[in-house]
Protein backbone atom coordinates (compact mmCIF):
# COMPACT_ATOMS: atom_id res chain seq x y z
CA UNK A 1 0.00 0.00 0.00
CA UNK A 2 1.39 3.54 -1.04
CA UNK A 3 0.92 5.98 1.65
CA UNK A 4 1.89 9.87 2.01
CA UNK A 5 1.46 12.16 4.87
CA UNK A 6 2.00 16.09 5.05
CA UNK A 7 4.62 16.74 7.58
CA UNK A 8 3.88 20.36 8.02
CA UNK A 9 1.20 22.02 6.22
CA UNK A 10 1.52 25.77 4.71
CA UNK A 11 2.03 28.51 7.12
CA UNK A 12 1.64 32.39 6.03
CA UNK A 13 3.85 35.57 7.74
CA UNK A 14 1.77 38.67 7.34
CA UNK A 15 -1.48 39.28 4.97
CA UNK A 16 -1.75 38.07 1.70
CA UNK A 17 -2.13 42.12 1.03
CA UNK A 18 -3.68 41.26 -2.86
CA UNK A 19 -6.38 39.22 -1.00
CA UNK A 20 -7.05 42.24 1.77
CA UNK A 21 -7.74 44.34 -0.94
CA UNK A 22 -10.79 42.65 -2.65
CA UNK A 23 -12.38 42.85 0.26
CA UNK A 24 -13.80 39.82 2.35
CA UNK A 25 -14.18 36.60 0.13
CA UNK A 26 -17.59 34.63 0.06
CA UNK A 27 -18.00 31.65 3.52
CA UNK A 28 -15.67 28.83 2.21
CA UNK A 29 -17.20 25.47 1.51
CA UNK A 30 -15.00 23.31 3.29
CA UNK A 31 -14.64 19.41 3.05
CA UNK A 32 -16.37 18.14 6.05
CA UNK A 33 -17.65 14.61 4.78
CA UNK A 34 -16.68 11.29 2.61
CA UNK A 35 -17.43 12.60 -1.50
CA UNK A 36 -15.63 10.41 -4.35
CA UNK A 37 -14.37 12.34 -7.42
CA UNK A 38 -12.48 11.08 -10.44
CA UNK A 39 -9.56 13.50 -10.03
CA UNK A 40 -8.40 15.27 -6.53
CA UNK A 41 -6.10 17.93 -7.22
CA UNK A 42 -4.64 19.09 -3.89
CA UNK A 43 -3.62 22.76 -4.20
CA UNK A 44 -5.85 25.42 -5.00
CA UNK A 45 -3.45 27.79 -6.56
CA UNK A 46 -1.86 28.85 -10.05
CA UNK A 47 -0.94 24.75 -10.68
CA UNK A 48 -4.12 23.57 -9.10
CA UNK A 49 -6.55 25.77 -10.82
CA UNK A 50 -4.97 25.30 -14.00
CA UNK A 51 -4.77 21.94 -13.92
CA UNK A 52 -8.94 21.74 -12.93
CA UNK A 53 -9.46 23.85 -16.08
CA UNK A 54 -7.46 22.06 -18.51
CA UNK A 55 -9.18 18.39 -16.74
CA UNK A 56 -12.46 20.81 -17.84
CA UNK A 57 -11.33 20.80 -21.56
CA UNK A 58 -10.28 17.35 -21.71
CA UNK A 59 -12.66 15.39 -19.76
CA UNK A 60 -15.72 17.69 -19.51
CA UNK A 61 -18.05 14.65 -18.05
CA UNK A 62 -15.01 14.25 -15.25
CA UNK A 63 -15.68 14.62 -11.57
CA UNK A 64 -13.22 17.01 -10.05
CA UNK A 65 -12.11 17.91 -6.60
CA UNK A 66 -9.69 20.95 -5.48
CA UNK A 67 -8.55 21.02 -2.07
CA UNK A 68 -6.62 24.55 -0.93
CA UNK A 69 -5.71 24.37 2.71
CA UNK A 70 -6.52 27.72 3.33
CA UNK A 71 -8.58 30.43 1.75
CA UNK A 72 -7.72 30.84 -2.41
CA UNK A 73 -6.06 33.25 -2.99
CA UNK A 74 -4.21 33.40 0.40
CA UNK A 75 -1.54 31.43 0.02
CA UNK A 76 1.65 31.48 -2.11
CA UNK A 77 -0.79 32.28 -5.46
CA UNK A 78 -2.01 35.68 -3.43
CA UNK A 79 1.89 37.12 -1.98
CA UNK A 80 3.33 37.01 -5.48
CA UNK A 81 4.30 40.95 -7.17
CA UNK A 82 1.51 39.47 -10.33
CA UNK A 83 4.31 39.80 -13.04
CA UNK A 84 3.04 37.06 -15.83
CA UNK A 85 6.80 36.74 -17.71
CA UNK A 86 6.68 35.44 -21.23
CA UNK A 87 10.73 35.73 -21.79
CA UNK A 88 13.83 34.08 -20.18
CA UNK A 89 13.67 35.19 -16.43
CA UNK A 90 16.09 32.75 -15.22
CA UNK A 91 16.75 34.47 -11.10
CA UNK A 92 20.08 32.48 -10.99
CA UNK A 93 21.42 34.51 -13.91
CA UNK A 94 22.97 37.76 -13.54
CA UNK A 95 20.41 39.24 -15.84
CA UNK A 96 17.60 36.60 -16.41
CA UNK A 97 18.90 35.52 -19.85
CA UNK A 98 18.15 31.55 -19.51
CA UNK A 99 20.41 28.43 -19.86
CA UNK A 100 18.57 26.19 -21.89
CA UNK A 101 16.24 26.62 -25.06
CA UNK A 102 14.89 29.85 -24.59
CA UNK A 103 13.22 30.06 -27.67
CA UNK A 104 11.39 26.98 -26.43
CA UNK A 105 10.46 28.43 -22.67
CA UNK A 106 9.24 32.01 -24.60
CA UNK A 107 6.72 29.66 -26.48
CA UNK A 108 6.03 27.67 -23.22
CA UNK A 109 5.41 30.77 -21.31
CA UNK A 110 2.99 32.48 -24.33
CA UNK A 111 0.93 29.84 -24.24
CA UNK A 112 0.39 29.93 -20.51
CA UNK A 113 -0.13 33.47 -21.03
CA UNK A 114 -2.75 32.56 -23.60
CA UNK A 115 -4.28 29.72 -21.55
CA UNK A 116 -4.83 32.69 -18.92
CA UNK A 117 -6.22 35.29 -21.01
CA UNK A 118 -8.90 32.41 -22.06
CA UNK A 119 -9.64 32.37 -18.55
CA UNK A 120 -10.18 35.70 -18.12
CA UNK A 121 -13.08 35.67 -21.11
CA UNK A 122 -14.59 32.70 -20.51
CA UNK A 123 -15.10 33.06 -16.38
CA UNK A 124 -15.68 36.92 -16.99
CA UNK A 125 -12.77 38.00 -14.86
CA UNK A 126 -12.02 41.39 -14.09
CA UNK A 127 -9.88 42.75 -16.93
CA UNK A 128 -8.33 44.89 -14.55
CA UNK A 129 -6.91 41.79 -12.96
CA UNK A 130 -4.95 41.02 -16.27
CA UNK A 131 -3.37 43.70 -17.40
CA UNK A 132 -1.00 43.41 -20.39
CA UNK A 133 1.09 46.33 -19.97
CA UNK A 134 4.78 44.56 -20.28
CA UNK A 135 7.50 45.55 -17.67
CA UNK A 136 10.63 47.40 -17.19
CA UNK A 137 13.96 45.97 -16.04
CA UNK A 138 14.93 49.26 -13.86
CA UNK A 139 18.65 50.03 -13.48
CA UNK A 140 19.88 52.14 -11.29
CA UNK A 141 24.14 51.56 -11.26
CA UNK A 142 26.55 50.99 -13.72
CA UNK A 143 26.29 47.62 -13.58
CA UNK A 144 22.76 47.71 -13.66
CA UNK A 145 22.45 49.26 -17.22
CA UNK A 146 25.06 46.44 -18.06
CA UNK A 147 23.03 43.94 -17.26
CA UNK A 148 20.55 45.33 -19.19
CA UNK A 149 22.00 46.01 -22.76
CA UNK A 150 23.30 42.54 -22.11
CA UNK A 151 20.05 40.97 -21.81
CA UNK A 152 18.67 43.24 -24.44
CA UNK A 153 21.68 41.75 -26.64
CA UNK A 154 20.29 38.18 -25.78
CA UNK A 155 16.86 38.84 -26.95
CA UNK A 156 17.52 40.46 -30.15
CA UNK A 157 19.85 37.08 -30.73
CA UNK A 158 16.00 35.46 -29.97
CA UNK A 159 14.52 37.74 -32.31
CA UNK A 160 12.92 39.75 -29.04
CA UNK A 161 12.27 43.14 -29.32
CA UNK A 162 13.10 45.63 -26.26
CA UNK A 163 12.89 49.26 -25.77
CA UNK A 164 15.88 51.22 -23.57
CA UNK A 165 14.44 53.96 -21.71
CA UNK A 166 16.33 56.69 -20.53
CA UNK A 167 16.47 58.48 -17.23
CA UNK A 168 13.76 60.84 -18.04
CA UNK A 169 11.76 58.39 -19.66
CA UNK A 170 11.68 56.29 -16.27
CA UNK A 171 10.85 59.31 -14.29
CA UNK A 172 7.83 60.08 -16.55
CA UNK A 173 6.69 56.86 -16.06
CA UNK A 174 7.47 55.81 -12.20
CA UNK A 175 7.62 59.58 -11.06
CA UNK A 176 11.18 58.50 -9.44
CA UNK A 177 14.50 59.94 -10.39
CA UNK A 178 16.69 57.28 -9.28
CA UNK A 179 16.85 55.21 -12.10
CA UNK A 180 19.47 55.35 -14.95
CA UNK A 181 18.11 53.06 -17.06
CA UNK A 182 15.11 50.34 -18.03
CA UNK A 183 14.62 47.90 -20.56
CA UNK A 184 10.95 48.07 -21.38
CA UNK A 185 9.67 44.45 -22.86
CA UNK A 186 5.80 44.44 -23.91
CA UNK A 187 5.09 40.57 -23.43
CA UNK A 188 4.24 40.37 -19.46
CA UNK A 189 1.25 40.94 -17.89
CA UNK A 190 0.91 42.48 -15.23
CA UNK A 191 -1.96 40.48 -12.94
CA UNK A 192 -4.08 41.52 -9.54
CA UNK A 193 -3.04 37.74 -8.85
CA UNK A 194 -5.38 37.35 -6.15
CA UNK A 195 -8.71 38.67 -8.34
CA UNK A 196 -6.90 35.86 -11.28
CA UNK A 197 -6.85 33.20 -8.95
CA UNK A 198 -10.13 34.18 -7.41
CA UNK A 199 -11.81 34.76 -10.32
CA UNK A 200 -10.56 31.38 -12.14
CA UNK A 201 -11.81 29.34 -9.00
CA UNK A 202 -15.28 31.25 -9.01
CA UNK A 203 -15.28 30.42 -12.66
CA UNK A 204 -14.58 26.58 -12.12
CA UNK A 205 -17.25 26.19 -9.71
CA UNK A 206 -19.84 27.03 -12.16
CA UNK A 207 -18.55 24.82 -14.50
CA UNK A 208 -18.63 22.18 -12.21
CA UNK A 209 -15.43 21.64 -10.18
CA UNK A 210 -15.73 21.44 -6.47
CA UNK A 211 -13.47 23.82 -4.80
CA UNK A 212 -13.04 23.05 -0.98
CA UNK A 213 -11.30 25.57 1.18
CA UNK A 214 -10.06 25.43 4.83
CA UNK A 215 -9.52 21.97 3.61
CA UNK A 216 -5.15 21.00 4.28
CA UNK A 217 -4.65 17.66 3.03
CA UNK A 218 -3.20 15.56 6.06
CA UNK A 219 -2.41 12.78 3.83
CA UNK A 220 -3.40 10.17 1.13
CA UNK A 221 -2.90 6.19 0.83
CA UNK A 222 -4.02 3.53 -1.95
CA UNK A 223 -6.70 1.39 -0.83
CA UNK A 224 -8.00 -1.21 -3.51
CA UNK A 225 -8.27 0.15 -6.76
CA UNK A 226 -8.79 4.09 -5.15
CA UNK A 227 -6.87 6.84 -3.32
CA UNK A 228 -8.14 8.09 -0.39
CA UNK A 229 -7.04 11.56 0.34
CA UNK A 230 -7.78 12.48 4.14
CA UNK A 231 -8.73 15.85 5.37
CA UNK A 232 -9.10 17.00 8.99
CA UNK A 233 -12.99 16.48 8.83
CA UNK A 234 -13.67 14.93 5.34
CA UNK A 235 -11.76 12.29 2.49
CA UNK A 236 -11.98 12.15 -0.97
CA UNK A 237 -12.44 8.24 -2.60
CA UNK A 238 -10.22 9.31 -5.92
CA UNK A 239 -8.94 7.69 -8.85
CA UNK A 240 -5.82 10.25 -9.69
CA UNK A 241 -4.19 12.21 -7.57
CA UNK A 242 -2.76 15.74 -8.55
CA UNK A 243 -0.47 17.41 -6.32
CA UNK A 244 -0.22 20.94 -7.06
CA UNK A 245 1.85 22.09 -3.81
CA UNK A 246 4.53 24.15 -5.06
CA UNK A 247 7.67 23.19 -2.05
CA UNK A 248 5.20 21.22 -0.13
CA UNK A 249 5.98 18.23 -2.26
CA UNK A 250 8.66 17.63 -0.29
CA UNK A 251 6.40 17.53 3.12
CA UNK A 252 4.63 14.43 1.56
CA UNK A 253 8.01 13.11 1.37
CA UNK A 254 9.09 13.49 -2.45
CA UNK A 255 12.17 14.57 -3.51
CA UNK A 256 13.30 15.26 -0.13
CA UNK A 257 16.28 17.05 0.56
CA UNK A 258 16.49 18.34 -3.40
CA UNK A 259 14.23 21.56 -2.98
CA UNK A 260 14.79 24.96 -2.17
CA UNK A 261 12.80 26.66 0.06
CA UNK A 262 12.93 30.08 -0.38
CA UNK A 263 10.86 33.00 0.64
CA UNK A 264 10.60 36.42 -0.24
CA UNK A 265 9.02 39.67 1.29
CA UNK A 266 6.94 42.52 -0.07
CA UNK A 267 5.37 45.57 1.11
CA UNK A 268 2.64 47.37 -0.05
CA UNK A 269 1.78 51.38 0.92
CA UNK A 270 -1.85 52.44 1.98
CA UNK A 271 -3.85 54.35 -0.57
CA UNK A 272 -2.27 57.18 -1.62
CA UNK A 273 -4.26 60.64 -1.72
CA UNK A 274 -4.66 63.23 -4.32
CA UNK A 275 -1.72 65.28 -2.49
CA UNK A 276 0.78 62.28 -2.26
CA UNK A 277 0.15 61.26 -6.04
CA UNK A 278 0.72 64.58 -7.26
CA UNK A 279 3.82 64.12 -5.71
CA UNK A 280 4.80 61.26 -7.73
CA UNK A 281 3.44 61.82 -10.29
CA UNK A 282 4.16 59.30 -13.14
CA UNK A 283 1.71 56.14 -14.57
CA UNK A 284 -0.74 54.75 -12.57
CA UNK A 285 0.40 51.57 -13.43
CA UNK A 286 4.04 50.06 -14.15
CA UNK A 287 5.91 47.26 -13.06
CA UNK A 288 9.47 47.73 -12.94
CA UNK A 289 11.94 44.72 -11.91
CA UNK A 290 15.31 45.04 -11.22
CA UNK A 291 18.11 44.45 -13.50
CA UNK A 292 19.79 42.50 -11.03
CA UNK A 293 17.58 39.71 -9.99
CA UNK A 294 18.13 40.59 -6.41
CA UNK A 295 17.63 43.81 -6.71
CA UNK A 296 14.56 45.77 -5.88
CA UNK A 297 10.91 44.90 -7.52
CA UNK A 298 8.68 47.98 -7.64
CA UNK A 299 4.79 47.98 -8.56
CA UNK A 300 1.93 51.02 -8.72
CA UNK A 301 -1.37 49.84 -8.78
CA UNK A 302 -4.45 51.98 -9.52
CA UNK A 303 -7.87 51.41 -8.20
CA UNK A 304 -8.71 48.77 -10.58
CA UNK A 305 -6.36 46.63 -9.13
CA UNK A 306 -6.78 47.26 -5.15
CA UNK A 307 -6.61 51.48 -4.77
CA UNK A 308 -3.61 53.63 -5.73
CA UNK A 309 -0.69 52.30 -3.88
CA UNK A 310 3.51 51.09 -4.44
CA UNK A 311 4.34 47.33 -4.18
CA UNK A 312 7.53 46.81 -2.79
CA UNK A 313 9.80 43.57 -2.97
CA UNK A 314 12.88 42.30 -2.30
CA UNK A 315 15.47 40.31 0.61
CA UNK A 316 14.89 36.52 0.65
CA UNK A 317 15.42 33.54 3.19
CA UNK A 318 16.30 29.92 2.61
CA UNK A 319 14.32 28.30 5.22
CA UNK A 320 13.94 24.22 4.95
CA UNK A 321 10.96 24.38 7.30
CA UNK A 322 9.07 25.54 4.95
CA UNK A 323 8.11 28.59 7.28
CA UNK A 324 9.92 31.81 7.48
CA UNK A 325 10.41 33.35 10.75
CA UNK A 326 9.58 36.75 12.51
CA UNK A 327 13.01 37.95 12.57
CA UNK A 328 12.99 37.52 8.29
CA UNK A 329 9.80 39.45 7.95
CA UNK A 330 10.88 42.60 10.73
CA UNK A 331 14.41 42.40 8.88
CA UNK A 332 13.11 42.70 5.18
CA UNK A 333 10.40 45.80 6.30
CA UNK A 334 13.73 47.61 7.32
CA UNK A 335 15.29 46.95 4.28
CA UNK A 336 12.09 47.72 2.07
CA UNK A 337 11.30 50.97 3.55
CA UNK A 338 14.95 52.12 3.22
CA UNK A 339 14.18 51.30 -0.58
CA UNK A 340 11.24 52.77 -0.84
CA UNK A 341 12.45 55.69 0.66
CA UNK A 342 15.19 56.02 -1.59
CA UNK A 343 12.78 55.87 -4.77
CA UNK A 344 10.09 58.40 -3.53
CA UNK A 345 12.10 60.95 -1.19
CA UNK A 346 8.99 63.03 -1.67
CA UNK A 347 7.12 60.23 0.50
CA UNK A 348 10.00 59.19 2.63
CA UNK A 349 8.79 57.75 5.93
CA UNK A 350 5.56 56.90 4.47
CA UNK A 351 4.53 53.54 6.78
CA UNK A 352 3.70 50.55 4.57
CA UNK A 353 0.24 49.07 5.27
CA UNK A 354 1.29 45.85 4.78
CA UNK A 355 4.15 43.32 4.95
CA UNK A 356 4.11 39.99 4.28
CA UNK A 357 6.12 36.57 3.27
CA UNK A 358 5.88 34.39 0.24
CA UNK A 359 6.98 30.77 -0.03
CA UNK A 360 9.03 29.90 -3.60
CA UNK A 361 10.42 26.81 -4.56
CA UNK A 362 13.40 26.26 -6.23
CA UNK A 363 15.87 23.54 -7.78
CA UNK A 364 19.28 23.26 -7.97
CA UNK A 365 19.17 22.92 -11.48
CA UNK A 366 16.38 24.54 -12.28
CA UNK A 367 13.80 22.19 -13.07
CA UNK A 368 10.10 21.59 -12.17
CA UNK A 369 8.62 17.95 -11.18
CA UNK A 370 6.06 17.84 -13.37
CA UNK A 371 5.51 14.12 -14.00
CA UNK A 372 4.07 10.97 -13.12
CA UNK A 373 5.11 9.74 -9.30
CA UNK A 374 3.32 6.66 -9.22
CA UNK A 375 0.26 5.22 -10.78
CA UNK A 376 -2.29 7.59 -10.22
CA UNK A 377 -0.67 10.25 -8.18
CA UNK A 378 0.84 12.91 -10.44
CA UNK A 379 2.77 16.10 -9.69
CA UNK A 380 2.85 20.11 -10.93
CA UNK A 381 5.42 21.52 -8.64
CA UNK A 382 8.79 23.39 -8.12
CA UNK A 383 8.03 26.79 -10.08
CA UNK A 384 11.90 28.22 -9.32
CA UNK A 385 9.98 31.28 -8.89
CA UNK A 386 7.85 31.64 -11.77
CA UNK A 387 4.95 30.57 -9.83
CA UNK A 388 2.33 33.05 -12.23
CA UNK A 389 3.34 31.19 -15.50
CA UNK A 390 5.55 28.57 -14.58
CA UNK A 391 2.81 27.20 -12.40
CA UNK A 392 0.24 27.75 -14.90
CA UNK A 393 2.23 25.26 -16.84
CA UNK A 394 3.32 22.75 -14.83
CA UNK A 395 -0.79 22.37 -13.80
CA UNK A 396 -1.63 21.83 -17.25
CA UNK A 397 0.95 19.25 -17.80
CA UNK A 398 0.07 17.37 -14.53
CA UNK A 399 -3.53 17.48 -15.79
CA UNK A 400 -2.78 16.25 -19.35
CA UNK A 401 -0.54 13.63 -18.35
CA UNK A 402 -3.49 12.38 -15.83
CA UNK A 403 -5.43 12.52 -18.65
CA UNK A 404 -3.32 10.57 -21.06
CA UNK A 405 -2.77 13.42 -23.07
CA UNK A 406 0.23 14.57 -24.92
CA UNK A 407 1.69 17.88 -26.29
CA UNK A 408 4.54 20.61 -25.87
CA UNK A 409 4.56 21.65 -22.40
CA UNK A 410 4.15 17.83 -21.33
CA UNK A 411 6.82 16.73 -23.65
CA UNK A 412 9.04 19.72 -22.33
CA UNK A 413 8.54 18.69 -18.64
CA UNK A 414 9.39 14.93 -19.22
CA UNK A 415 12.35 15.87 -20.60
CA UNK A 416 14.23 17.70 -17.59
CA UNK A 417 15.74 16.10 -15.09
CA UNK A 418 14.98 14.84 -11.47
CA UNK A 419 16.36 17.35 -9.04
CA UNK A 420 19.86 18.00 -7.77
CA UNK A 421 20.07 16.68 -3.97
CA UNK A 422 20.75 19.73 -2.01
CA UNK A 423 24.28 20.01 0.68
CA UNK A 424 23.21 18.44 3.75
CA UNK A 425 22.32 20.31 6.56
CA UNK A 426 23.10 22.84 8.46
CA UNK A 427 25.59 23.81 5.67
CA UNK A 428 22.74 24.11 3.11
CA UNK A 429 20.62 26.69 5.13
CA UNK A 430 23.79 28.64 6.62
CA UNK A 431 25.35 28.45 2.82
CA UNK A 432 22.68 29.47 1.02
CA UNK A 433 21.46 32.35 3.14
CA UNK A 434 25.34 33.41 3.31
CA UNK A 435 25.04 33.31 -0.47
CA UNK A 436 21.42 35.19 -0.46
CA UNK A 437 23.04 38.16 1.94
CA UNK A 438 26.29 38.43 -0.48
CA UNK A 439 24.25 38.63 -3.53
CA UNK A 440 21.38 41.33 -2.31
CA UNK A 441 24.61 43.51 -0.85
CA UNK A 442 26.43 43.70 -4.64
CA UNK A 443 22.32 44.14 -5.66
CA UNK A 444 21.98 47.10 -3.40
CA UNK A 445 21.90 49.78 -5.62
CA UNK A 446 19.40 48.08 -7.59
Amino acid sequence: MSSYTARTLPRHRGPAAWSVLLGDPPPARELDTKITADFTIIGAGFAGLSAARRMTQLQPDAKIVALEAGRVAEGAAGRNSGFMIDLPHDLASDDYAGVGDDRAMIALNRQAIAFAREAVAQYQIDPNYFDPAGKVNGAVSAAGHAHNESYAQHLASLGETSEMLDPQQMHELTGSRHYRSGLYTPGTVMLQPAGYVRGLAAGLVEHGVAVFENSAVTGFQKQDNAWQVQTAQGSVGTGTVILTVNGHLESFGIETDRLMQLFLFAAMTPELDAEQMSHIGGQSRWGVTPSDPMGTTMRRIDSGQGGNRIVTRTCAALRPGMAAKARDLNRAARVMQGKFDQRFPQLAGLQMQYQWAGHLCLSLNGVSVAREIEPGVYSGCVQNGLGTARGTLTGIAAAERACGHSSDITRHFEAEQPPKRLPPQPFRELGANAVLRWKEWKARKE
